[in-house]
């Protein structure tokens, strides 16, 4: 059976390129964005405001 979690890279092992690293972070601010502006909207409709 598989190892749900992995270890740390080897010591060895070169980083992943940066333009994948900086990918990985513009997806998950751009979704951290659209989460918060979903709630947001979400309670504003719940509380009846404008």
């Amino acid at each position: 059976m598989r190892d749900i979690i992995e270890g740390p890279p080897e010591p060895e092992t070169p980083p992943r390129p940066l333009h994948r690293r900086l990918a990985w972070f513009v997806v998950l601010a751009l979704g951290g964005m659209a989460a918060t502006g979903a709630v947001a909207y979400a309670l504003r409709a719940l509380l009846g405001l404008e």
